[in-house]
């Protein structure tokens, strides 16, 4: 499953959301979370993959999950996403 969004946030993400999507992505221990943006595929629960996207505001990135908790794993990152305002729901 997958959902793409559009970084709204006028930081991009740095620490601080990163570290929202790590903690939410490793609350799913049967899930594996991936972002990609710019070419470039990294887990979400790495906190050091996920800034090495160097995702600034107008990029736009991928979260995808497969697994057993997939929809629920994906939900939770949306939840981050949009809560924190650091994007927006692109397509």
């Amino acid at each position: 499953m997958e959902k793409t969004f559009k970084i709204v946030d006028e930081d991009g993400i740095h620490a601080r959301p990163a570290t929202a999507l790590v903690t939410a992505a490793n609350k799913f221990a049967s899930t594996e979370s991936f972002a990609e943006a710019k070419g470039k595929k990294v887990t979400l629960k790495s906190i050091l993959g996920v800034l090495s996207l160097g995702l600034e505001q107008g990029d736009t990135i991928v979260l995808s999950t497969t697994g057993a908790e997939e929809a629920a794993a994906l939900q939770a990152l949306t939840d981050v996403m949009v809560k924190e305002g650091l994007g927006e729901i692109n397509g």
